[in-house]
């Protein structure tokens, strides 16, 4: 079933987060707070706005996920790299791969 979820990122450090049942913005999808009907997903838009307003988060979205037996899983690529984290070499990783060679 496909349903909605709300994430965005953390303003201060960048790291990709989802609202989660409690109001809290989690850092993985597990206990994110799923919208199941129109209703709910404006709450969800609302929350997500008032975050931003709040200068908590940026590029708020509600995206499409599927409900799994192992859990939310994203529909579009783009939101299943951000759940997995940064797809770059930061200088300091590139120099700690060079030694571990």
């Amino acid at each position: 079933m496909i349903v909605k979820v709300l994430t965005a990122n953390r303003l201060i450090d960048g790291q990709a987060v989802w609202l989660g049942a409690d109001g809290k913005w989690l850092e993985t999808i597990e206990g994110a707070l799923v919208a199941r009907h129109a209703e709910a997903v404006a709450a969800l838009e609302e929350a997500g706005k008032r975050a931003a307003r709040d200068n908590l988060v940026v590029d708020v979205n509600v995206i499409d996920v599927e409900e799994r037996a192992e859990g939310l899983y994203p529909i579009r690529l783009r939101e299943r790299i951000r759940l997995s984290g940064p797809t770059i070499v930061t200088f300091g990783d590139h120099q700690a791969l060079k030694k571990a060679s």
